[in-house]
């Protein structure tokens, strides 16, 4: 590689790292923007003032607003499906949905606007997301459906609707990042601590684990 090319390739991988820098701090801020003020009342001009750039700069990365906002959807959505990434390889639902509530509360832990959003967008009838209900979540329930089958088929845990057991998981642990500021005030407005959040996950693991008789 000559030397001209070395400089090339730096400039162009320091122009990518800002890239991925700038667009993550304005899905940060457009998070926060939206889960405040709800889409329509949301503007680029608040979330560059949030994220602390110009607005020609939002503009750059996402055309229009609702664009940026399916961007912030699209990104916990994203998240969301990874953390069930432990039900594909798990032997069992002590270890697969044992994981999976430790990483959907700690998402609830460190994503709450996000998940703020998307219960926002589908309380309104997800005018701006339904492609999104009808086709990736559809499928994604539908794949963690049939494991869940499958470990009520070998004996693993109780027959349950797989459906209800999913609802149930997800309100569960989506609770403690859309109604935070509920359990801020009943902890003596106080957020919880790294020891209360993990009692509140053992509590959970084992009250849904034994409800379903995996333990």
């Amino acid at each position: 590689m000559t030397a001209t090319a070395h400089v090339s390739r730096l400039k162009s991988g320091r122009r990518t790292e800002m890239r991925q820098q700038n667009v993550a701090t304005i899905l940060s801020a457009a998070e926060k923007v939206f889960a405040e003020a709800g889409f329509g009342g949301a503007t680029m001009q608040l979330i560059a003032d949030m994220a602390g750039l110009p607005k020609a700069n939002l503009h750059y990365y996402f055309a229009t607003k609702e664009e940026l906002y399916r961007s912030v959807v699209a990104n916990i959505f994203q998240i969301w499906l990874h953390a069930a990434d432990s039900f594909d390889a798990a032997p069992g639902p002590v270890e697969g949905i044992g994981a999976y509530i430790d990483t959907k509360m700690e998402i609830s832990r460190r994503h709450p606007a996000g998940s703020k959003v998307w219960a926002s967008e589908v309380m309104h009838g997800a005018p701006v997301i339904q492609d999104y209900l009808e086709t990736t979540l559809r499928q994604w329930t539908s794949g963690r459906a049939a494991v869940i089958e499958r470990w009520i088929a070998e004996g693993k845990m109780a027959p349950v609707n797989p459906e209800h057991l999913l609802y149930m998981l997800w309100a569960t642990t989506q609770h403690y990042a859309d109604f935070g500021h509920q359990i801020e005030t009943l902890n003596g407005g106080n957020p919880l601590s790294e020891r209360q959040w993990r009692a509140a996950k053992d509590s959970v693991k084992a009250i849904i684990l034994r409800g379903i008789g995996a333990i």
